[in-house]
C-alpha cells in the first residue's frame, strides 16, 4: 500500500517531469525533433532538451535548448522544416518564465490521525523513493554563424544529398538516419543543419547551449518527431504550446496517450515570454513516453483542443492538525483517556464511600419440643 510520504515523493517527481518538460536521449542523434551527428569515433549525449512551439495559424516559431555532455568537440544537427526557416539566437529567459507559469499550485491538505512522517511514526520511513538551385540535388539556401552554431539553411531532393553535405563537413550520415529523412525530400521539407562548436579550438561540448529559434511558413503546427524513431532507448517528449486556444496532439503516433500537464490563458507576462506569446496567449505543457521509440510513425500535428478548459498541476502539503501546537488527535485522545480515568476514578470513590447495610437481624431458633 502507497504511503501518504511515498505519494508526496512521487508527486514531486511527476511535477518537476511536467515543469521542467524535458527528455533524456541516447543515442543523441536521435533528438525529439531533430538529428545530431558526430563522429564515429567521439560521443556526445543531450542530458537536457526544452522546446515551446509557438503557432499563430500562419507561421510557426520553435525556440529549443540543449544541454549536452561527452567528448564531442563539434556534432552536427538536422532538424527538418515544412518550410523555409529563419534562425536567430533565442532567449534563455523564456524558459525560466514558461517554467514559472506552469508551476503547480501549493495547497494544504489538513490530517487528523498521524501519517508517516508524523509523530510517533516519523522514525519509521527509510528516507529513500520506491522530452534550391534549380535542378541541384543539394542546395545551400543560407549560412551564418549564430554563437557557438554554424547554420545552413538546406534543400535536398533526396536523402543522399544530406549525407554528401554533412561528408563534406567533416560527418558521416548514418545510414538509418539517412533513411528516416526520406519521407521528409518526398513532401519536400527543407532543413536546418546547425554545425554546433565550442568557442575554443578543441574542447568537448558540455552544458547548456544557447537556444536556438527558427521561424517558418505554416498552416498547421507540426512538432516533427519521426527523427526519434531510432533511439534504441524510452523517449521522452515534453512541449510548451503557445497558441490562442488549447492545443492537443492529433494522435499518439506510435507512444503512449500524451498528457496536458498545464493548461490557462498567460495573464501579461511580459520580458522574453511577453514578446514570444504576443498574439497567443493560451499555454499549453505537453508531456509523453515512448517506450518503444521504433514504433514513431509520423510528427506531432497539434490541432484545436474541445474546449479551453485550464488545467493546472496540485501538490499537496499534508500538515497534521494541531492546537496551540500539539496534535490535536493527541489532545482527543489524551482528553478522553483523562476522561476515562476520571470517570473510573469517581465510581471508584462513590463504591468506597457508600455505606455497608448491616447484616440482617438473626433469629433465635424456635425452641426444641419436648417428647414424653
Amino acid at each position: 500500500m502507497r504511503t501518504p510520504r511515498t505519494a508526496r515523493i512521487l508527486s514531486v517527481v511527476l511535477t518537476l517531469l511536467g515543469i521542467q518538460l524535458t527528455w533524456l536521449i541516447s543515442p543523441a542523434w536521435a533528438c525529439g525533433c531533430g538529428a545530431m551527428v558526430v563522429d564515429p569515433a567521439q560521443r556526445i549525449a543531450v542530458s537536457d532538451e526544452q522546446s515551446v512551439l509557438r503557432w499563430d495559424g500562419r507561421q510557426e516559431q520553435i525556440v529549443m535548448r540543449l544541454t549536452v555532455t561527452g567528448d564531442a568537440r563539434d556534432a552536427a544537427w538536422i532538424m527538418p522544416v515544412p518550410h523555409r526557416a529563419t534562425v536567430r539566437l533565442g532567449d534563455p529567459a523564456v524558459f525560466d518564465q514558461l517554467a514559472r507559469a506552469v508551476a503547480p499550485a501549493h495547497r494544504t491538505r489538513h490530517h487528523f490521525w498521524p501519517q508517516d512522517g508524523d509523530w510517533p511514526f516519523d522514525g519509521h520511513a527509510d528516507g529513500t523513493a520506491a522530452a534550391p538551385a534549380p535542378g541541384a540535388a543539394v542546395g545551400v539556401v543560407g549560412r551564418q554563424r549564430l554563437g557557438p552554431f554554424d547554420v545552413a539553411r538546406l534543400t535536398a531532393t533526396d536523402p543522399a544529398a544530406l549525407a554528401t553535405w554533412l561528408r563534406a563537413n567533416g560527418f558521416t550520415l548514418p545510414d538509418r538516419l539517412k533513411t528516416a529523412l526520406a519521407p521528409y525530400v518526398a513532401e519536400h521539407w527543407e532543413y536546418v543543419a546547425v554545425r554546433l562548436a565550442p568557442d575554443t579550438a578543441g574542447t568537448a561540448l558540455r552544458g547548456a547551449l544557447d537556444p536556438l529559434h527558427l521561424t517558418f511558413a505554416a498552416d498547421r503546427a507540426v512538432y516533427p518527431m519521426r527523427l526519434s524513431r531510432l533511439a534504441t532507448t524510452p523517449q521522452s517528449l515534453g512541449l510548451y504550446v503557445l497558441a490562442a486556444h488549447r492545443m492537443e496532439p492529433a494522435t499518439a503516433i506510435g507512444g503512449l496517450p500524451p498528457r496536458t500537464v498545464y493548461a490557462g490563458r498567460l495573464a501579461a507576462p511580459g520580458g522574453a515570454l511577453g514578446a514570444l506569446a504576443h498574439g497567443t496567449p493560451y499555454l499549453t505543457a505537453l508531456t509523453q513516453q515512448f517506450p518503444q521509440p521504433a514504433r514513431i510513425d509520423g510528427d506531432h500535428e497539434l490541432r484545436r483542443a474541445a474546449t479551453d478548459t485550464p488545467v493546472q498541476q496540485v501538490i499537496y502539503d499534508d500538515e497534521l492538525d494541531r492546537v496551540a501546537g500539539v496534535p490535536a488527535w493527541l489532545l482527543t485522545v489524551g482528553g478522553l483517556a483523562l476522561l476515562l480515568v476520571a470517570a473510573l476514578a469517581v465510581l471508584a470513590v462513590r463504591r468506597a464511600r457508600r455505606p455497608v447495610p448491616p447484616p440482617p437481624p438473626v433469629a433465635p431458633p424456635p425452641p426444641l419440643a419436648r417428647t414424653r
